[in-house]
């Protein structure tokens, strides 16, 4: 079984801002959910290598693959390299103007590879398997015209055309053929639901679509504004949230990918394809300070929106369109990744209590009115209701950051948010941008403080601690200095640093928590990335710069060849794990760029 699965750092990603797919180095279309990241998937060999479903394109003899995006784009490129000559493999999906679509018969959703001869002749194979619906369906396939293998379930249709030509074995579509020095081959796999298919001369458009994609996201990149170390690797995190950003409604999904574990073999196997508020500020923040204030703004937008269906409540997480409901369940015949069990669609944690959150809301709010955009009545109403909850409720235990599945405690990092939530809302108020309990939520702040040193510092770690007055430890007090709750060099903040780099580092590296603290299921996990590039920015707020940018440069080679972040990394090995690619990893990436280059201030005072 082992040798049937890629690591995970072997996968690249492409997409159209509105769903994405992973390649291995191999050109292997292993996962895709159409027509929306959280749609059933049409490929799932990566949580299940025999019956999960690909659409493979390589050389039908032995060979080696280098592999890039091509610069300044989500356009990848695969070189394979073989003794009989060598092929370029281009993967994309369309991404046009909206002149462009206006003048364009196109599919909802498409997805083009093509292939072309560098040197030699090199024999190749293209392997397509879909198995929709998580792989619970396997289809007929049949031919609609010479050129296309049509794929079907219910209302929808997928097309695969190509100008070479299929064989069809029962649910499997096979074509060999061979590709000299400068020939072409392209395939366009397409879905549509209720509508009929519009296609053109397949050479003509996939060039045309392709030349076009890559000029849209040169385009795109050009607005990025940052100019200081490791732009590349800036570049790329842009990227990568471009990519899991839902046009349609601007809700960034946290990875498009479900149930890549934690830890090989566990059960700490998650579905990531939706959209977390806790990533709201951090997200907020990166994209403005780079030059991507469309996107920045249309996140906000998509806040507002997603929180107004369940204020003042707020769940921790909603799916693009601001749906609520996630309910959570195991698909029991996928195998899962190196076969890590249970595989999970949905995500149970919707409905826990998490006070951060409404810190996290707040300050992306904060952040958007301070780049000059209008807050209008509903969204004023919304801030003052929410804040209004933070002050009745702060004394509450919470499930805290890291969505434990054990009994609510009162943890440290989510009284020190729910601080942060009043002191933004106190400075909106300040501004005139809100109108009610300005008093009270002074008031309140400032017990909330006062309580949070009395039972949330112990003093015989020099550190602030996990859960009320108690002795663990938890990376997500590094957001104390971030949020501006105490001085940047007050001692209790750099006891709390070194405190966490003592017990939860492994040098770049940081662990989440201790496993002795108890979250409702069997320990294990890697270390969690967002943490360390969240210490990179403690460490800068504290002026040990140093000591910030060895982290930062140790952290930046941890990334795939690609530069691609995956949640965690298993410690002993190096191995990137768990869903990937992350977008708290890759925010927390361009902040602490931001942090060292001073572009990123702390919350003020």
């Amino acid at each position: 079984m082992t040798g049937a699965y890629r690591p995970i750092a072997d996968y690249a990603m492409i997409g159209d801002a509105r769903s994405a797919a992973l390649i291995s180095r191999d050109g292997s279309i292993d996962w895709l959910c159409w027509p929306r990241f959280d749609s059933r998937s049409v490929f799932a060999k990566i949580l299940d290598a025999a019956r999960g479903g690909c659409f493979s394109i390589a050389p039908s003899i032995e060979f080696s693959s280098k592999r890039r995006y091509l610069e300044e784009t989500n356009v990848l490129e695969t070189i394979f390299e073989t003794d009989r000559g060598n092929v370029r493999l281009l993967d994309l999906m369309p991404a046009l103007t909206e002149e462009q679509k206006r003048r364009r018969m196109l599919p909802v959703r498409q997805l083009l590879r093509r292939v072309e001869g560098i040197s030699g002749e090199v024999p190749m194979l293209a392997t397509y398997e879909p198995r929709p619906d998580y792989a619970r369906v396997t289809p007929t396939l049949d031919f609609r015209r010479a050129d296309t293998v049509w794929c079907a379930r219910g209302p929808e249709v997928w097309h695969l055309r190509s100008n070479v030509q299929f064989d069809i074995e029962g649910p499997t579509a096979c074509a060999r053929f061979n590709v000299g020095r400068d020939e072409r081959r392209h395939f366009a796999l397409s879905y549509e639901r209720h509508a009929p298919a519009v296609f053109g001369n397949i050479d003509q458009a996939a060039d045309e679509e392709i030349d076009s994609t890559i000029a849209w996201w040169k385009s795109w990149a050009s607005k990025l504004t940052y100019d200081g170390p490791h732009r590349e690797h800036v570049l790329r995190s842009a990227l990568v949230l471009k990519l899991l950003a839902y046009a349609p409604s601007g809700g960034i999904v946290a990875a498009p990918t479900t149930s890549l574990p934690e830890r090989i073999g566990g059960i700490r196997n998650w579905d990531y394809r939706y959209c977390w508020l806790r990533d709201a500020a951090f997200t907020v923040s990166a994209l403005y300070e780079c030059g991507f204030e469309v996107e920045g703004a249309a996140f906000v937008d998509w806040l507002l929106y997603a929180t107004r269906l369940t204020q003042p409540r707020l769940q921790i997480v909603y799916d693009v369109f601001g749906e609520s409901r996630l309910p959570e369940t195991t698909l029991d015949h996928l195998e899962g990744y190196l076969g890590s069990r249970p595989v999970h669609i949905g995500n149970a944690a919707h409905d826990q209590f998490q006070l951060d959150i409404y810190g996290e809301v707040l300050g992306a709010v904060e952040e958007f009115t301070n780049r000059g955009e209008a807050l209008f009545g509903d969204a004023r109403r919304l801030i003052t209701r929410l804040a209004n909850r933070v002050a009745k409720r702060w004394r509450e235990p919470d499930s805290g950051i890291w969505e434990k599945r054990s009994e609510r405690q009162q943890h440290v990092h989510s009284k020190v948010m729910a601080w942060a939530a009043l002191d933004c809302a106190s400075r909106l108020a300040e501004k005139g941008l809100v109108k009610d309990n300005a008093d009270a939520w002074h008031r309140t702040k400032d017990e909330i403080k006062n309580d949070v040193i009395e039972h949330g510092f112990n003093r015989d770690l020099n550190s602030f601690v996990s859960i009320y007055d108690s002795d663990e430890l938890d990376a997500s007090l590094l957001y104390i200095s971030r949020v501006g709750f105490l001085d940047a060099d007050d001692p209790r903040i750099l006891g709390t640093i070194d405190a966490i780099r003592h017990r939860l580092g492994r040098d770049d590296l940081l662990y989440r928590y201790e496993w002795r603290t108890e979250d409702g299921l069997p320990p294990g996990e890697g270390a969690f990335l967002p943490c360390s590039f969240l210490l990179v920015e403690a460490l800068a707020i504290a002026k040990r710069f140093d000591e910030a940018e060895d982290v930062f440069e140790k952290l930046c080679k941890r990334g795939n060849d690609l530069g691609l972040f995956s949640e965690e990394i298993d410690v002993d090995s190096g191995a990137l794990i768990g869903n990937f690619p992350q977008a708290l990893t890759h925010i927390g990436l361009m902040n602490a760029a931001l942090r060292l280059r001073g572009e990123r201030p702390s919350r003020p005072q």
